[in-house]
């Protein structure tokens, strides 16, 4: 019985259970897995599918970036000559320091304390930039290329040193507003620099350089590389000389005057090239473009001419001056009243000029009208840029005469109720001294690839003819008048003729006419016979006096007579001058058919100077040389100050050298000079140099003393004059 209970319950415990074959348990967690795999491998293919096909580009750039680089191949910016082919602007090398933050990693303290030790700088500052960076940062840009010898790249994986160029002005700040300045990427952002930075920056060039599994780096020779364009070469009208002697003489009328500033204007009136272009002080802007002014008696050139070119009036005609204070009836019962510097009585128009009437100024223009004072204030190119190759130019401010009040025709008869520009008045009186016929004026003569082809060349260019030659003859001799009896006398220059123009106006603050405030200008033009120069000096505020005539006259009269006195321009013997010389030597001969003698030039004195500097001389001129040995100019025939006809050839003797010193200069010791003192002791010597750094020169290639042919190429290298960061530029 016992035994069979317990059977019982056995069962029934085996019925409460249902049992799965273990088989088909097998089966199934097998169908799962398989499931899972597969799904796990779809998933897996998908991914791959992704990376090797769908993004196979964006990470083989991102692996490239892992063992490739490029480094760039900096373009050489275009060097600036003069009309003459000095050079204004050239290049030099400096050196800047960078870093790859990720190549450095660990080593990015050592590298900030070791640029620390050797800049001004903590390094706080440099470990700052490397964790800011990312493939690429800055740390010091275009410092002394003595860095490199004290800095050793090779220690610090991931710190690099790269060498650029960097502008050297060789004159310091001659011409600085026109020239412009580059910023630190050598792109330029004023001046020159900027209006053709397309033209001189060239285009860079670069290497792919690659790095193997020791961080070694190595040009690839999947890439070839491409060699950066230097950019093009640029030849100014500018003339060196011209332009320090404008520098240099306004910056003492200004200092003698206590002038806020002023400025100075040079051009050819032929041509429309300008000489010069100066402002003092200068690192501003460029005012000879940039500013407007109202111009005061400089602006009658218009009246007058709009008068003679019109048959208004006669140099000759008579008006009533009005004792130096004239009445003016206005609308609503007003009175204006315009004076004069002086008390005249009658005036011829002539007179007017010479003497700065603006009572017969606004007399002729009521006779004049408005519209054809407009027109001839239009033609002169007043309202209207000129078009010079500079940036910043601006138009002036000319309005028309609908927008005129019923003052404007009387008032911009002497100058007042217009805006003008230097420039602007610089090229209508150029007009005048070209026989009526008004140029652009422009800076640049030619662009030269890095070969020396010439690419583009500015040719003259006339824009219209303004007045007739005859009346621009007779403006001429109005001009030419204010020079000798008028308010132009302190502008005279011993054997020159000039003509010009004197011009004081009031200027315009806080709503009304200051009687404290002026601008004083001058603007002439020489030798009258042939115009080659046209010279505006304008100061603003000048303190110790502030007429015209004592204040920027006397500058002009300076500039002229450096300019001629060093033959940088040939002066015609004045005709009254010969007149008298001819009557002497008849009287003293008896040869009158031997007058024609003085219709020939006078020999230039060039004595003393270098035979290269003599033949110069000669050739402005007009006059060949033939120069026996070298050296400096010791003999002359036919002597200084005979005459002699242009076909005549002036036999120059100069220092007597024999053997190799026919052939050779001698290497003067340029150590310790400065660059620019170093350039131009070069110059004379006849070599050319190659310069590296910047500063003072340190060495050079050839040892002074040594005898090498002309025109040989002296390496020097140059370094700051104390530590730190050398700053070449303006």
């Amino acid at each position: 019985m016992k035994r069979g209970k317990k059977h019982k319950h056995k069962r029934a415990f085996q019925g409460d259970i249902k049992y799965s074959s273990p088989k088909k348990l097998s089966r199934g967690r097998f169908i799962v897995l398989k499931l899972v795999f597969i799904t796990l491998f779809i998933v897996v293919l998908g991914r791959l599918f992704q990376l090797q096909v769908l993004d196979s580009t964006e990470y083989r750039e991102i692996a490239k970036r892992q063992y490739e680089s490029q480094t760039e191949l900096p373009a050489s910016r275009g060097v600036v000559y003069d009309r003459n082919g000095h050079i204004l602007i050239s290049n030099t090398q400096f050196v800047s320091f960078a870093a790859d933050p990720l190549i450095l990693g660990n080593n990015a303290d050592k590298a900030a304390r070791t640029l620390a030790s050797h800049f001004e700088r903590s390094p706080s500052y440099y470990a700052q930039r490397i964790r800011e960076g990312n493939r690429f940062v800055w740390l010091e840009r275009r410092v002394s290329p003595d860095y490199l010898e004290k800095i050793n790249v090779k220690e610090i994986d991931g710190l690099l040193a790269i060498q650029e160029p960097k502008r050297l002005y060789h004159y310091g700040d001659l011409a600085k507003d026109m020239l412009g300045v580059t910023n630190i990427d050598n792109t330029g952002i004023s001046g020159i620099e900027l209006e053709f930075d397309e033209n001189l920056r060239g285009k860079n060039g670069f290497i792919i350089m690659q790095r193997d599994g020791k961080r070694r780096t190595f040009p690839s020779i999947d890439y070839p590389r491409v060699e950066p364009v230097n950019g093009n070469n640029l030849v100014l009208t500018i003339d060196l000389s011209l332009q320090a002697i404008a520098e240099e003489e306004l910056k003492r009328g200004i200092e003698q005057n206590d002038a806020e500033s002023g400025l100075v204007v040079m051009m050819n009136p032929k041509t429309g090239a300008v000489l010069a272009m100066a402002n003092y002080p200068s690192g501003k802007r460029n005012r000879v473009i940039s500013d407007m002014f109202e111009p005061g008696s400089v602006f009658k050139i218009v009246t007058t001419a709009a008068a003679l070119d019109n048959n208004v009036r006669k140099g000759d005609d008579t008006f009533y001056a009005e004792d130096g204070e004239y009445r003016v009836e206005l609308p609503r019962n007003r009175v204006r009243i315009i004076r004069d510097t002086e008390e005249y009585e009658w005036l011829t128009m002539r007179e007017a000029i010479q003497y700065s009437s603006n009572i017969v100024m606004a007399k002729l223009s009521d006779e004049i009208g408005s519209e054809r004072m407009y027109t001839m204030a239009r033609d002169f190119g007043f309202g209207i840029p000129t078009g010079i190759e500079l940036p910043g130019e601006v138009r002036g401010d000319l309005k028309r005469p609908v927008n005129w009040s019923g003052t404007t025709l009387n008032t911009m008869a002497y100058g007042y109720e217009v805006g003008v520009t230097p420039l602007q008045v610089a090229s209508a009186y150029a007009a005048v001294a070209n026989k009526g016929n008004l140029m652009r004026p422009y800076i640049v003569e030619r662009e030269l690839d890095a070969r020396g082809r010439v690419l583009n060349e500015t040719r003259p260019q006339q824009i219209r003819r303004v007045v007739s030659s005859v009346t621009a003859d007779t403006l001429v001799s109005f001009f030419e008048d204010v020079v000798r009896d008028g308010t132009g006398q302190n502008a005279r220059v011993s054997g020159v003729r000039i003509a010009g123009k004197t011009g004081t106006a009031r200027k315009y603050v806080d709503g009304r006419y200051s009687s404290s405030d002026y601008t004083a200008s001058f603007v002439g033009f020489f030798p009258v016979e042939d115009p080659e120069i046209v010279c505006l000096v304008m100061m603003d505020n000048p303190r110790r006096g502030y007429y015209a005539s004592t204040t920027s006259v006397p500058v002009f009269r300076n500039i002229a007579e450096r300019i001629v006195s060093t033959g940088l321009m040939r002066v015609p013997a004045p005709e009254e001058e010969k007149f008298k010389e001819m009557q002497r030597y008849i009287q003293k001969t008896s040869a009158a058919h031997k007058i024609e003698e003085f219709s020939k030039p006078r020999v230039p004195d060039v004595q003393n100077y270098p035979a290269s500097v003599a033949r110069k001389i000669l050739d402005r001129y007009g006059y060949r040389s033939e120069i026996k040995g070298n050296g400096i100019i010791i003999e002359q025939q036919p002597a200084a100050g005979s005459r002699a006809g242009k076909t005549t050839t002036i036999q120059l003797v100069a220092k007597n050298c024999t053997g190799e010193e026919e052939e050779t200069v001698v290497v003067p010791d340029l150590r310790g000079l400065a660059i620019r003192s170093a350039l131009n002791r070069s110059i004379v010597e006849g070599l050319s140099l190659d310069i590296s750094g910047s500063g003072v020169v340190v060495q050079q290639s050839v040892p002074p003393g040594e005898r090498v042919q002309p025109g040989t190429i002296i390496r020097v290298q140059c370094r700051p004059r104390s530590d730190g960061t050398q700053i070449a530029g303006h």
